[in-house]
């Protein structure tokens, strides 16, 4: 069970952005916690990581900070209090490169109508990595076509970033899990949860029932439901129902289907059924959010707050 990859494919479903940000002299930002999965890389310059729970750390030139489910943090010049710090915002105007002490790329994925999957908020708040070139030498190329796409205003700009930051948050998680591999890395370890979830994930459309599961998985009603509630966090007629409105939000935003086929392939009798189930989800209905989630080929972040 790659639950890895399915975290990673939940997230896909937010809105992509990315910028630069540079400063100069006496400088330091908050940023407040956020639905969704974000990374700071140091480009030149040194800056301090502030936490709510921990000391204040010293980043240099490549190193990263990564919050897996929009943890609350902030950057400064020098060591500080962490609710002494202004609330980032938006800047018109940024130094120039041979004017500034420290630039960063900033990327994020916004979860606007979802919840961060609970994989990625079983992780730490807030990670600084020292990436290893030797070891996971694609890091630093990724971040500078991620840099490159900022500046990009020509045609498939606004497709190009999300499927960078797709690379950029996979080999970070990967390197970060291979560096500290233990109780903070969860995995389904038991086999017979496993089993069951690979089913349900394979096949959304198909009617499962709690019954039907745990006969697969050899157990009894009772004792599947404990199981796989412990095992994943939800029992397992919710988990389903949100694995299939996932499937159907990412087939919203990633093909042109029509809603009644995509409620089939999911595993609805009706568009209308999927569209009730939907907004209870996600707030707003499936046209909506397939609208809101079209990106725009000039669509350039300019906050140093995302």
């Amino acid at each position: 069970m790659d639950v890895l990859g399915e975290a990673l494919a939940n997230v896909r479903i937010g809105r992509a952005e990315a910028c630069t940000v540079r400063e100069a002299g006496s400088w330091g930002w908050r940023y407040p916690a956020f639905a969704g999965s974000g990374f700071h890389w140091v480009i030149s310059g040194d800056a301090w990581l502030l936490t709510p729970d921990e000391p204040p750390r010293r980043l240099a030139p490549g190193d990263v900070v990564f919050t897996p489910a929009g943890g609350e943090h902030g950057l400064s010049h020098a060591p500080a209090t962490l609710s002494a710090l202004p609330r980032a915002v938006a800047k018109d105007h940024l130094p120039q490169p041979a004017q500034a002490d420290v630039e960063f790329l900033c990327g994020a994925y916004w979860l606007d109508h979802h919840p961060v999957p609970s994989y990625l908020r079983s992780l730490p708040d807030v990670i600084a990595v020292s990436p290893d070139h030797d070891r996971h030498p694609h890091l630093r190329p990724l971040f500078d076509l991620v840099r490159a796409n900022l500046v990009d205003t020509g045609p498939g700009a606004g497709v190009t970033r999300p499927a960078l930051l797709d690379l950029v948050l996979t080999h970070l998680l990967k390197q970060w899990l291979a560096d500290n591999r233990g109780e903070e890395s969860p995995e389904t370890t038991d086999p017979a949860m496993a089993e069951a979830l690979r089913r349900i994930h394979a096949a959304p459309s198909h009617p499962w029932t709690v019954a039907e599961l745990s006969a697969i998985v050899g157990l009894s009603r009772t004792a599947f439901v404990a199981r796989f509630t412990t095992a994943v966090g939800r029992p397992p007629k919710r988990y389903l129902t949100g694995w299939r409105l996932s499937c159907a939000a990412r087939l919203l935003r990633e093909t042109d289907a029509p809603l009644a086929s995509i409620a089939r392939r999911v595993g609805y009798s009706t568009e209308f059924a999927l569209s009730h189930a939907f907004r209870r989800q996600y707030g707003v209905p499936p046209g909506r959010f397939r609208a809101l989630g079209r990106p725009s080929s000039d669509d350039l972040p300019v906050s140093a707050e995302r």
